[in-house]
């Protein structure tokens, strides 16, 4: 899988690892990398199945797949220590690899995350899900927008959603991957597994977010034992994007001020806590 490392250089540079959403394309983390090129050895990725890393996904894809691939791939290029960005899916995956993989995983911060599926997101996934069944893919281009950006952000920016509406057409993932995506997704459940997240998280949230109500980000930082809560008050599910000056912000301050604490005992939980 071919990764894009960036920034700092030197076996001794702390790295961190962006991770998308259902997207799963690198290029999300745009307005990030200038400043985390400076502190960080920066890997961002297109996850297996879409952009760069094009693949036809197996039936079965499941969360723990996407976790193993980014392990053994980071394994690959010589990073065996690193945190993790991730946005919603790629969130999950982090929390999937602290599981998996724990001497390897330092900090995780979890964008519009959950603990489990929340019943608002579900109705949201089947309703697009929908859409691409029936109403075919340029349908589900048009509708992602609404779900992720606030109104009056879409309004001033009609110009670029429409430039990336074409641009996600051109290069979209294929029915088959992104449903097969879109079930590993939505079948995420950390109830069972969060006490064995030890790692320091930071669950980050919008309040706008319409996708993802922000009380999911506090349902997941009350069951983590290591996980500290932080809110936005305006820029919808990708306020990563609509207010990137605000989310490097506190997305520094975290890292700054949050030192590595954790130490693992063991390399992997026994696989009846993994499943």
């Amino acid at each position: 899988m071919h990764l894009d490392i960036t920034g700092l250089r030197g076996d001794n540079a702390p790295v961190l690892v962006l991770a998308a959403g259902l997207g799963g394309l690198g290029s999300f983390w745009l307005p990030q990398l200038n400043v985390l090129r400076e502190r960080y050895r920066v890997v961002s990725y297109d996850q297996r199945g879409t952009g760069r890393n094009a693949d036809r996904l197996p039936e079965g894809y499941s969360l723990q797949d996407m976790a193993a691939e980014l392990a053994e791939s980071l394994r690959l290029a010589g990073i065996e220590r690193f945190d993790l960005l991730g946005h919603a899916l790629g969130g999950l995956i982090g929390l999937q690899l602290a599981l998996d993989y724990p001497t390897r995983v330092k900090r995780i911060v979890v964008v519009n995350g959950w603990l489990s599926l929340d019943a608002h997101t579900r109705r949201c996934f089947r309703v697009r899900q929908d859409l691409l069944l029936n109403a075919g893919v340029e349908a589900w281009v048009q509708a992602q927008p609404l779900f992720l950006y606030p109104a009056d952000w879409l309004s001033a920016h009609q110009a670029r959603i429409e430039a990336e509406d074409a641009l996600h057409c051109a290069h979209f993932q294929g029915m088959e991957n992104l449903l097969l995506r879109l079930h590993a997704l939505m079948s995420a459940d950390f109830r069972s597994f969060a006490a064995a997240v030890t790692q320091p998280v930071l669950a980050l949230c919008s309040r706008d977010d319409l996708l993802v109500p922000w009380i999911c980000s506090q349902q997941l930082c009350e069951a983590l034992p290591n996980a500290t809560f932080r809110q936005m008050n305006w820029g919808g599910h990708a306020m990563s994007v609509t207010d990137s000056p605000a989310f490097n912000a506190l997305l520094l301050a975290w890292l700054e001020a949050t030192p590595d604490t954790m130490q693992p005992t063991s390399d992997a939980l026994p696989e009846t806590l993994r499943s």
